[in-house]
């Protein structure tokens, strides 16, 4: 479909060109610790948001307004007018830590489907501890959304974010591709004892272009507020303790990164599989990674203000993509957008990764 040079698209519109489908491939064996995945990405999709220096949102640019850029070297975007209804899972900690927080949590079912949802949208709601339940498959019917969180109740010390992440991005994967795939976290920001890993989770993300965001749930409150079971006591004496090997990667290391908005690095070593470094805060990871954002609240009105402000962004974003002339280049691609007006700032998902070809 083409389009009058110049023309003004709402900012819901997706600026994209025909998305082809990814197959698979299948995990290397546990001793390939260093490989990723093997899948090349045809069409990438990078969800952009625009303000001015006061947080407003800007609406009414034209596919003429961005430059975006692939590891350094410019991509031509191409524009069909497609308003994307939304699929959302929303997937909350429901462990024994937030015993008095779940209240709040379950009086937002109407909310998310007043501000976030949209015409035609649709939402799951997925409970994880130390599993990982779907308490509604998606639906429209707000009601069923409303009596699927407030069923939400507490349950073990565990919080498997990371599992919880990639089932959900698998739900997402499996609705139609005419649907724009969202995943919004409400818990703390560390995972507990998740079975899967941080790259995978990441990968699958990226493939079927989920954006993820976060309520996040202070750990500090949560202490004071939750119901811990005891911790087990350690096997190894105090005496014998020691620091772990390596060295190359630390906490302390990985914070700079982190406060220092350079995630590059620590991007690459995650698809890398270093075993060595350290992620403190896998939420920051997953909403940074997807083009997402972080909201926190505590009291009951600040939770809803964040719900109302994830709806607004979503609805308030450039949905670019391109289909990459660069793709020989094996390894993390960064992604840089940019706007030809003035004083305006520009979000969006940092990269991807794609494979080295054989």
């Amino acid at each position: 479909m083409s389009h009058p040079k110049g023309m003004r698209l709402p900012a819901c519109v997706l600026l994209t060109g025909l998305c082809l489908a990814q197959a698979p491939v299948p995990p290397p064996p546990p001793q390939a610790e260093s490989a990723t995945f093997t899948a090349l990405v045809k069409v990438v999709i990078a969800p952009t948001t625009v303000v001015d220096k006061s947080g407003n949102y800007i609406n009414g640019l034209t596919i003429d307004d961005f430059r975006l850029f692939d590891n350094g070297k410019p991509q031509r975007l191409t524009a069909d007018i497609a308003f994307q209804p939304l699929s959302l899972v929303v997937a909350v900690q429901a462990s024994s830590m937030l015993t008095d927080i779940l209240p709040k949590i379950q009086k937002v079912g109407v909310l998310i489907d007043n501000l976030v949802l949209g015409q035609n949208g649709e939402a799951a709601v997925v409970a994880f501890d130390h599993r990982v339940r779907v308490m509604q498959d998606f639906t429209g019917d707000a009601g069923k959304i409303d009596a699927a969180m407030k069923k939400l109740t507490a349950g073990s010390s565990s919080a498997r974010l990371i599992d919880a992440v990639t089932d959900s991005v698998r739900m997402l994967a499996k609705r139609p591709d005419n649907r724009r795939r969202v995943l919004l976290l409400i818990s703390e920001k560390r995972d507990k004892a998740s079975e899967g890993k941080l790259r995978e989770a990441l990968t699958a993300a990226q493939l079927a272009n989920v954006s993820i965001y976060s309520l996040d749930i202070s750990h500090i409150v949560a202490q004071f507020t939750g119901k811990a079971e005891p911790p087990r006591p350690s096997p190894i004496p105090a005496t014998a303790q020691h620091m772990p090997g390596g060295g190359v990667q630390t906490p302390s290391s990985v914070e700079i990164q982190n406060t220092s908005g350079n995630y590059i690095p620590m991007f690459v070593e995650i698809f890398k599989a270093t075993k060595s470094l350290f992620v403190d805060d896998q939420v920051d990871v997953f909403t940074r990674y997807t083009g997402g954002k972080q909201y926190a609240f505590i009291t009951q009105k600040s939770l809803e203000k964040a719900v109302s402000a994830v709806g607004e962004e979503l609805h308030s974003q450039y949905l670019l993509s391109y289909n990459p002339d660069n793709l020989d280049e094996g390894g993390f691609h960064e992604i840089r957008v940019e706007v030809n007006r003035p004083r305006l700032e520009v979000r969006t998902r940092t990269g991807y990764w794609v494979a080295a070809r054989p």
